[in-house]
């Protein structure tokens, strides 16, 4: 059994590398921001540089001797540390292990359903196990299991290659089919020609010019909406009638 050894200084391990005041050595070898080489300092010495700058002062390597010491900011370094290991989660591939089983004289609709399932998993980049399980009598009709791997290897031979031999354990014989990798890399190539053509097209349709014949639309409409409505002309008073006797 292996043992773990500890790091006697406090920096191994998953622990949070010593910082600043929490750093016991006496004399560091000290490294710059730019990682220019400072030489060898008392630690006051060196903590003075790094409060010089704002930073921190950061054991990068207890077990030398002298221990290596860096003027960093040691926030903004636990951050992108932390960044880069979800990005390297999210670019983790996990390849999932499906169990399907079947018995010797399967009924032809449940087989090949199953195979159907089957090659949708491999086509995903996963492992198949199938399994042929035994019954009572069928212990001595071994050759049966042996045909129904042989027919599934036989039926998905273009999209899965043996990676475990069909063995026995038990009263199952068994084995274990992994994708077939010239399958995955022309899958992953149809993928990426079929999206640089969808970005093409995308980038030929905004550098399209306007259709011919297309009228621009008019600058501005609201001078003639705050115009005043024309007004009809005036007309004149008809002339009253004057009386002939006069004033009375």
């Amino acid at each position: 059994m292996a043992i773990q050894q500890r790091d006697p200084r406090g920096g191994g391990g998953n622990r949070d590398a010593r910082t600043n005041r929490r750093i016991k050595a006496r004399e560091v070898r000290l490294v710059g921001v730019e990682g220019e080489q400072l030489g060898v300092l008392p630690v006051e010495q060196a903590l003075a540089k790094a409060q010089e700058l704002g930073l921190d002062l950061v054991e990068v390597s207890p077990m030398a001797k002298p221990p290596v010491c860096k003027i960093m900011d040691y926030g903004k370094f636990k951050y992108l540390e932390k960044k880069k290991q979800n990005e390297a989660k999210k670019k983790q591939v996990v390849v999932l292990l499906k169990e399907v089983k079947l018995r010797p004289r399967t009924e032809e609709h449940d087989y090949s359903t199953k195979i159907k399932k089957v090659r949708e998993f491999l086509e995903e980049s996963n492992k198949a196990r199938i399994t042929v399980m035994f019954r009572g009598r069928e212990m001595s009709h071994r050759e049966l299991g042996q045909k129904v791997l042989t027919r599934v290897i036989e039926d998905l031979r273009d999209v899965a290659v043996i990676e475990s031999a069909p063995r026995m354990e038990g009263r199952q014989m068994f084995m274990i089919l992994a994708p077939n990798p010239k399958v995955l890399q022309s899958q992953r190539d149809r993928a990426r020609a079929q999206a640089a053509q969808a970005a093409q097209a995308a980038s030929a349709q905004a550098a399209a010019p306007a259709a011919p014949g297309a009228e621009p639309a008019p600058a501005s409409t609201s001078a003639s909406a705050e115009a005043p409505a024309a007004q009809p002309p005036a007309v004149a008073a008809a002339p009253q009638p004057q009386n002939p006797a006069g004033p009375r």
